[in-house]
């Protein structure tokens, strides 16, 4: 049990240290550019600060409306949806290109207690800007940042199933699907279809 509050405690420096001070050039981040290349210049992760709540908005706000990939309220307000992304229990980063925010993800344990040592993401990206190795590029840097904070594993809880492009490429970075909830998610046009488990161990 001990051991469990150290990790949560050791959780919470890490992300007091990183979520609203200027940022830091870490190891996660220098890995994360190595494995992109010579894209990496162009391409900034760091974490969220105040004045990345309005284009964080821009870019979760399309996709919850649209209620195609994500369990939540469609009609939320810009209010909830920004305690939600930005809580008291995750860690939010940004992805910059020259300057401009064009995609943003979250890290968080799973689970209280004794599932903390696994973590769980989400990632959104502008509409404007798939296609390019964003998500890519947020998921390698989120891998990085987990093993760097002593998580042993990554979970996705509830990746729905017409969300292919996501399912291959969460599994082309080592995700495995490990379990299928079916019909668990209502689509807005496809109805109800099935939600995919995923994990990988770090």
């Amino acid at each position: 049990m001990a051991g469990h509050h150290q990790r949560w405690l050791t959780w919470k420096q890490k992300k007091n240290e990183a979520r609203w001070l200027h940022p830091q050039t870490t190891a996660a981040d220098i890995i994360c550019q190595a494995e992109l290349g010579r894209d990496a210049h162009a391409m900034d992760i760091r974490p969220a600060a105040d004045e990345d709540v309005k284009p964080i908005w821009q870019i979760i706000g399309p996709v919850i409306r649209a209620g195609e990939t994500y369990a939540l309220d469609r009609d939320m307000t810009e209010a909830d949806a920004i305690a939600y992304w930005i809580g008291h229990d995750r860690t939010t980063f940004v992805a910059e290109e020259n300057g401009k925010v064009l995609g943003t993800y979250y890290i968080k344990p799973n689970q209280a207690g004794g599932g903390t040592h696994i973590c769980n993401c989400g990632y959104m990206t502008r509409a404007d800007a798939t296609g390019r190795g964003l998500a890519r590029a947020m998921c390698q840097h989120s891998l990085n940042y987990a093993r760097e904070t002593g998580f042993r594993g990554m979970q996705f809880n509830f990746v729905v199933a017409s969300n292919t492009r996501a399912i291959a490429l969460w599994q082309s970075l080592g995700f495995e699907i490990v379990g299928r909830l079916p019909g668990a998610f209502h689509h807005p046009t496809l109805g109800d279809i099935d939600a995919l488990v995923m994990f990988q161990k770090l």
